[in-house]
């Protein structure tokens, strides 16, 4: 009764008491599996061992519920079978051994029910093993035992780890027939399991169909709408939690707030802001964080500053977050200043950290700088270098001219340089007029990703803007016979990375969000764009000739082409002309 209610130490001390007693031999059964749970509880592996002896040696162990007792207490406590059996290892080390100690268990048990299978498909799916874990519950069924919401719940994650939504469908299907589809935590799994195959719009329809809401499903929706980019999706969960008078915890705010980063969401954001004021959650270190980003990347820094100060001990994503803040509005030494105090208090700078500062040194034109603190990321903090900060320092590189050191840095990577890095010396190259380099580049551009178009138009730019015409022509006729598609392709990758989402409110085809995207990359002026960009110099005017209203879409993307690839574009469409020029339009999007 003591384990019951969860007086563990209580329970120890009882049965311990009437094993030192004369208490009947028979008493041992009834008592284990308190005892067993109990110290699986408190962590006493070698307690647990010795109950193992006692079970097997007092024929204890036949009892499923005692048998059932010890798989939970190997789940928890695996050094308690290495202590049953004197041996340090069980095939394997760590959670494995462990894995190892819960199957030999269970394959001596004499008797079992859902729950042994349970516990075994749970171990297994944590430890990753998904493939013996799905075989588990398909042996489960053909044994004659039906798998229920425990057993639903732990393989529902394998589907959400992999993202393999058609499975999860079919595990949903199982749950409605069988009655599992108003189960919370059944629930909870296939809202987790629907978001990380960044189908939300199944999570949604899950959620309102169970019966019971409690605070935990409620924030998992959340934290589902938020991981997907679905602001306004996460936003109307957000009022509709506190229409139901659900009251927000610390995690609510720390999964709403980051999705409120950009301009259009600031006023939202600020709402947030002060309900968090209001909760009392001011003190809370991961709202904070989410705080200070969320006003840096709205373009409040000194809002930002005046959270970060109000701080009294800040952590390494608080004091990221601040830097990479300075780094991106412009006070560059600011974020050196700041990373500086970091250094001297107790935060340790992570990977993060030293992009945001070499990001800084970018901004700010700081070569020694940067290599210093690139260099010592290794030396003194022993964080190997990624591909993101061997990037960040080619473009320190870069931007101030120093070319050559650029490439040879490249060149000597340890890590293979991808397109990614290259392209950002072309883009130098090219604001420093050096075409003989960026033909260099280009070239190396081109063996990674043969079917790109952007190393061609940027060097085409570079031609015509020197006076090599011939050497322009011949390059925009290469482009050609790559293709059209491959251009737009390569610009949609450009505006993606710049946050543009595909409007697919002229789509009227009944047909998946994913098709309609791609119906929208079909759309002639599209088309016609890239067409002329890639086959006249650079600077030319794009006149283009359309019997129809331009679409939202094809609007909103045109804006983008015109600052990306430095073009005025004029559209005449069935209602009037649209001038577009460095990502503007004269109809000032009333039309």
């Amino acid at each position: 009764m003591a384990a019951a209610e969860g007086h563990f130490r209580d329970a120890i001390s009882l049965f311990l008491r009437m094993r030192a007693s004369a208490a009947p031999r028979s008493s041992v059964p009834a008592s284990l599996p308190a005892a067993l749970k109990s110290c699986a509880a408190l962590g006493l592996s070698a307690l647990g061992a010795s109950l193992h002896a006692l079970a097997i040696r007092s024929g204890a162990f036949a009892d499923r519920f005692t048998a059932n007792a010890l798989l939970n207490l190997y789940c928890k406590l695996p050094d308690s079978y290495l202590h049953s059996t004197g041996v340090t290892s069980v095939g394997g080390t760590g959670s494995s051994a462990a894995l190892e100690s819960v199957q030999k268990v269970f394959d001596e048990m004499f008797e079992r029910d859902v729950v042994p299978w349970n516990t075994l498909v749970l171990g297994c799916a944590e430890e990753g093993r998904h493939h013996e874990a799905l075989g588990l519950v398909r042996k489960m069924l053909r044994e004659g035992f039906r798998p229920d919401s425990f057993t639903l719940s732990s393989v529902l994650p394998i589907f959400a780890e992999c993202a393999d939504v058609k499975r999860g469908l079919e595990v949903h299907g199982f749950a409605v027939r069988n009655g599992f589809d108003s189960d919370v935590f059944v629930g909870s799994s296939l809202i987790d399991m629907y978001a990380n195959c960044t189908r939300t719009d199944y999570s949604v329809k899950v959620f309102d169909n169970l019966p019971v809401r409690d605070p935990i499903l409620w924030n998992s929706m959340l934290a589902g709408c938020a991981q997907n980019g679905s602001v306004e999706e996460a936003l109307g969960i957000f009022r509709r939690m506190l229409h139901a008078g659900v009251r927000p915890v610390p995690v609510t705010f720390s999964s709403l707030i980051p999705v409120c980063g950009n301009l259009a969401s600031l006023r939202f954001g600020k709402q947030l802001h002060a309900s968090v004021i209001r909760g009392g959650f001011e003190d809370n270190v991961f709202i904070s964080s989410s705080l200070i980003d969320m006003y840096c990347k709205c373009g409040e820094i000194s809002i930002a500053h005046r959270i970060f100060d109000r701080m009294c001990l800040p952590d390494v994503v608080s004091w990221t977050a601040m830097i990479m803040g300075y780094a991106l509005h412009g006070p560059a030494r600011e974020a050196l200043v700041l990373f500086e105090r970091m250094e001297l208090g107790n935060a340790k700078p992570n990977h993060i950290t030293f992009l945001a500062v070499l990001t800084a040194c970018s901004h700010a034109g700081l070569v020694d700088k940067g290599w210093k603190y690139f260099k010592s990321m290794s030396d003194h903090y022993g964080i190997v270098p990624t591909l993101e900060h061997c990037t960040a320092l080619a473009d320190i590189l870069g931007r101030a001219g120093e070319l050559d050191e650029a490439y040879n840095f490249i060149s000597k990577m340890q890590i293979k340089p991808t397109a990614n890095v290259w392209s950002t010396l072309l883009r130098a190259c090219r604001v420093h007029k050096n075409t003989i380099l960026a033909e260099e580049v280009a070239k190396k551009i081109m063996e990674l990703q043969p079917r790109s178009i952007g190393s061609h138009v940027a060097l085409s730019n570079m031609y015509s803007a020197s006076g090599r015409w011939n050497e322009a022509a011949h390059l925009r006729k290469s482009m050609r016979k790559k293709g059209i598609i491959d251009a737009l392709n390569v610009f949609s990758e450009q505006m993606a990375r710049e946050g543009h989402v595909p409007n697919t409110e002229d789509v009227f085809q009944d047909i998946e969000e994913e098709q309609k995207a791609y119906v929208l990359c079909g759309h002639s002026e599209k088309l016609a764009i890239v067409f002329g960009i890639i086959s006249t110099p650079a600077g030319t005017r794009i006149p283009v000739m359309k019997n129809l209203r331009v679409c939202i879409d094809c609007h909103t993307v045109t804006k983008f082409i015109s600052k990306l690839a430095d073009r005025e574009i004029v559209v005449r469409d069935a209602n009037r002309f649209h001038h577009f020029k460095d990502g503007n339009c004269s109809c000032r999007d009333f039309w």
